[in-house]
């Protein structure tokens, strides 16, 4: 059920834009050496996107101070953009009962784009 749920969801909910978008975003912030801890971030939240179903996020062990300070700079800079963008993805698609499973799924990402450092995505 996943494997037919995540390629619904790859070609009818905008999980390859979505995925590469971030990609995208992922290289350009990787081009400088300051950017590339959000560059990574980025490149976690395309492999969530493209294939979100059977996938759940779970904070990493052992959070830091740094990833706390990188957390709000994410939060100012893009994370509250990229949060409000899924929820707008996301309300559309929970008005019909077919588009509830993607809504879940875009809430998830909006979720994890808000404070990305400290968490990752886990096989259910």
């Amino acid at each position: 059920m996943r494997l037919l749920l995540n390629i619904l969801w790859a070609i009818l909910g905008g999980g390859i834009v979505i995925c590469l978008e971030y990609l995208l975003g992922g290289l350009l912030l990787c081009l400088t050496v300051v950017g590339i801890p959000f560059g990574v971030q980025c490149f976690k939240l395309a492999g969530l996107a493209l294939l979100p179903f059977g996938k759940e996020i779970v904070d990493a062990p052992g959070s830091n101070p740094i990833g706390c300070v990188l957390n709000v700079f994410w939060l100012v800079v893009a994370g509250v953009w990229i949060f409000l963008s899924h929820l707008a993805l996301a309300l559309p698609l929970a008005v019909s009962i077919i588009g509830i499973p993607f809504a879940i799924q875009h809430v998830k990402l909006a979720m994890m784009a808000l404070t990305p450092f400290g968490k990752h995505a886990r096989e259910t």
